[in-house]
This record gives structure tokens, sequence and C-alpha cells, in this order.
């Protein structure tokens, strides 16, 4: 599987472009802010031809420029319902004044095609199996994606802003809850193996055991993951 990612914009979003390997159909993750260059860039050095945009969740850093990425290559974008409105009210979710101009912009609008995504559901794009898992917490609507273990390769967990190296995202954005959060890790990060890599919407790669090992969330979070669902 090729991953090839880089961090976007003045807050370094990362954006990442899979695919099986190159000269495939690849998905693109998460274009924010002046991503758009770099997705080209990448996409003609491995000869990539994109068939969706996927997306962790809904804050403008992670989604800015999914508008010209979708347009230039005619392809959808993938959000959860929960996080749909940020695509065209970044505003009322980072907790500022309507109509404030971010990174330059003041309007916004979604792609042509938006399709929307349900907890649970496995996504066969470019030849890839993609598992959404709903992971609420950093916002109403934030997913992540799972790609399967495959021979000799571990499995790989796109978690944007649930997870980062050694911390997580923050809660204390409208539709952000620690309480969620600390359930979305139990429920979706504890299980998983150890040497499932994480690629994070900020920062650098991690694996699961190394956070599990060190990340003061993750002992925060244990509790819950062996308590039953609904109580």
């Amino acid at each position: 599987m090729l991953v090839a990612g880089f961090p976007a914009g003045s807050l370094g979003a990362n954006c990442y472009l899979v695919a099986p390997g190159a000269g495939e159909q690849c998905v693109i993750i998460d274009p924010g802010e002046d991503a758009a260059a770099g997705v080209e860039e990448v996409v003609r050095e491995h000869g990539l031809q994109p068939v969706a945009v996927l997306l962790t969740h809904g804050h403008v850093d992670h989604t800015m420029s999914v508008i010209p990425v979708c347009g230039d290559h005619g392809v959808p974008a993938y959000i959860h319902p929960d996080d749909r409105g940020m695509l065209t009210e970044p505003q009322k979710w980072l907790g500022i004044k309507p109509g404030t101009a971010i990174f330059g912009r003041v309007t916004f609008s979604e792609p042509e095609d938006v399709k929307e995504l349900t907890d649970g559901v496995v996504l066969d794009l470019a030849g890839l199996s993609i598992t959404v898992d709903h992971a609420p917490g950093h916002t109403k609507g934030s997913v992540t994606f799972r790609t399967p273990e495959q021979q000799d390769l571990p499995p790989v967990l796109f978690t944007g802003d649930l997870l980062f190296a050694g911390a997580v995202g923050r809660w204390d954005l409208p539709g952000g809850s620690r309480e969620e959060l600390l359930d979305s890790l139990a429920r979706v990060c504890l299980p998983l193996p150890d040497e499932t890599v994480v690629l994070s919407g900020h920062g650098p790669q991690t694996t699961i055991g190394r956070e599990r090992a060190g990340n003061p969330f993750f002992t925060e979070a244990a509790p819950l993951s062996v308590k039953p669902r609904g109580m």
C-alpha cells in the first residue's frame, strides 16, 4: 500500500493520499488549507488517479481545499452527517462570529457531490477496503478510517484530530466533548493491535502500542473499554 502525506497550511493539517500502489487509483484524506497544489504534486509523482475525498471531520483546516480537489478530479467528498454543516458554516463550529474571514475566506460551500458516512461502513474505493468508525469528541461527526492488515503490512488508522502522538484533539470547541472523546478512544483505538500505524491530523505518525504505553489519555480511557455499552 502506498501512503503519501504532507502537512498543509498555516496549522499544518496532514493531508494523505492512499493507494494500493503507484500508478493506481487513490483516495485523498483531509485536503485542508492550501492542500490542492500538494495533492497534485503527489498525484503526478506517483501516477495516481483520485476517486474520492474522505474527511475525518469538518473543521476548515482539514476541508479548505475540498472543492478545488473534488472539482479538479470530478470525485465526491465523504463526510459524517453531523459535521456536514461545517462545510458551509465553519465559523459557527469554531466559536467565532458568523461572517468572520477564515484563512482569508468569508463564504464557504459544499462540493457538488457529497456522500454521508455511517458508523461501521466499509468503503470499497480505489482497490482499498476502508472501515469507518464514528469517533465523536473533537467534533460530533469525527470519524476514523482504518485499513486492514495485509500480508506483512500492519493495519493503518487515520485518526484525524481524535488521537495524536502523545496527545489527543481539543474538545473545547462547539460540538466537542471530553467524555465522548475518551469513549471514542476506548471503543475505536484501544481494541486495535499494538502494531497499528496511527496517521493523525497533525504531527508525526505513531502506533497504538506506543500510545498505549505512554499516552495519558489512553490510561484514562482504558476503564471505559471494559464497561458494558450503555452504562
